[in-house]
């Protein structure tokens, strides 16, 4: 096999960390399209087949993602490089196991937070040589540690240091915090690097690409244009992602009992009913659409099971959930209403949607969740709360529902439930569990 590539000079400066004695960690983020995924996927290539029977990790969030995007770059390469498949390498899509002609592997996984797998037991007792994780900004820490506590395999006979390559793009979590905030100021320590890519970095890249990046809202021609790490994007997304996912890691404070519901109103909306005990969410039941009896039975089946008061039983009261409420005769829940205390939001809905991203950014609160889709799905709804220019009042607001389900293409249901309970922390009047 014969390797005729041309590096950009900044991908030269990030190999260089990845074949040293002193390096463990190397962050290349910035821009998009700034040639790092093709630098992972080449570092590991290269080491694949320079040392025989060697293991490796290239992960992602997600698999599926993995293998649309990263692992296309992968075959890119090694077709550029004149490598065959079923020669050189084969690629096992069932096992998701790349294998080299001389017994070298590279694992292909996802990093995503499970609920039933906190702690990536499923990467099992693995062993690895070396480990790309191809956008980093969208995993945890926790992920990124675990992976780098993996790395051990056949270092010493080959006399290697263990080395965890990261790309990302502009992201306000650890990212920013563990590497491009102290390589600014200095202080990232010795066995850590981080090094900036811009779109002018990688001289394959097409020449349209750019032209289609400038046609981006500002947010995201500051992030993945200009690789602006500073861009405060905290005046639109309201609530830090270590923070939503760490919910699911969190005990909540405990206290008073309490039901929220959000009740469906059309097409795939789904009514969610969960009981609160204090600031904990200890159970969630998911209805698909029905009548307004089934939501009620099970409303009243839930209220006398964990024995709440109808007075501490919220749920909306927009379209059909009125009826429901009717029936129930608990408190309704108006979107549209007036903000309480006279506070300066758009409605009372905004008001209870930047309470509740100020308590779970504090870790004040927490979820019990078994199913791993429900999860997912809160994941990606508390990701959409992102705050909206204030109107002609200076109100804060939030960006539109309808806009949120043009994103995730469906209504985030779960999200409006958690809101919901904000409804009792506002005010002390309104339920004796109240938080400053």
């Amino acid at each position: 096999m014969e390797v005729n590539t041309k590096f950009t000079s900044t991908q030269e400066t990030a190999l260089e960390y990845l074949f040293d004695n002193e390096t463990t960690e190397v962050l290349f983020g910035g821009a998009a399209g700034g040639g790092k995924s093709f630098l992972g996927c080449a570092w590991l290539i290269l080491l694949a087949v320079k040392y025989p029977k060697t293991r490796y990790l290239l992960a992602r969030s997600k698999l599926d993602s993995l293998k649309k995007t990263t692992l296309n770059t992968f075959f890119e390469i090694v077709e550029s490089w004149g490598m065959v498949a079923g020669k050189h390498y084969t690629f096992n899509a069932s096992s998701n196991i790349i294998t080299f002609f001389n017994g070298s592997e590279i694992l292909l996984k996802d990093l995503f937070l499970y609920p039933g797998d906190r702690n990536f037991d499923s990467l099992g007792s693995l062993e690895i040589t070396a480990a790309f994780i191809d956008e980093a900004n969208q995993v945890t820490e926790k992920a990124k540690n675990i992976v780098a506590s993996r790395l051990r395999y056949k270092l010493d006979e080959f006399n290697l240091k263990p080395k965890l390559f990261m790309t990302c793009n502009p992201a306000k979590n650890w990212t920013y915090t563990q590497y491009y905030k102290q390589a600014k100021e200095g202080t990232l320590p010795i066995h850590r690097k981080f090094i900036q890519s811009l779109v002018d970095d990688n001289q394959f890249i097409s020449k349209h690409y750019k032209t289609q990046l400038l046609t981006l809202d500002e947010i995201s021609k500051q992030r993945l244009l200009f690789g602006n790490w500073e861009y405060d994007t905290t005046n639109d997304s309201l609530i830090n992602y270590d923070s939503i996912i760490n919910l699911f890691d969190s005990r909540g404070l405990d206290g008073r009992k309490y039901i929220t519901c959000d009740v469906a109103r059309f097409g795939a909306d789904k009514t969610v009913i969960m009981v609160w005990s204090g600031l904990h969410i200890e159970y969630i039941k998911t209805i698909d659409k029905s009548s307004i009896d089934v939501v009620v039975n099970e409303l009243k089946k839930t209220q006398q099971k964990y024995s709440i008061n109808l007075n501490d039983i919220i749920l909306d009261e927009d379209g059909v959930g009125g009826g429901a409420k009717d029936f129930m005769r608990c408190r309704g829940f108006v979107n549209n209403s007036k903000a309480l205390l006279g506070e300066n939001y758009q409605n009372l809905k905004t008001q209870c949607y930047y309470k509740l991203a100020d308590l779970i950014n504090k870790g004040q609160i927490g979820i019990t969740c078994p199913d791993v889709n429900i999860e997912k799905n809160i994941i990606e709804e508390l990701e959409q709360v992102r705050s909206k220019d204030q109107d002609k009042d200076n109100k804060l607001k939030l960006i539109p529902k309808d806009m949120i389900k043009d994103i995730l293409g469906r209504s985030p249901d779960y999200a409006d439930a958690m809101a919901m309970r904000m409804f009792f922390e506002i005010d002390e009047n309104f339920g004796r569990y109240f938080v400053q």
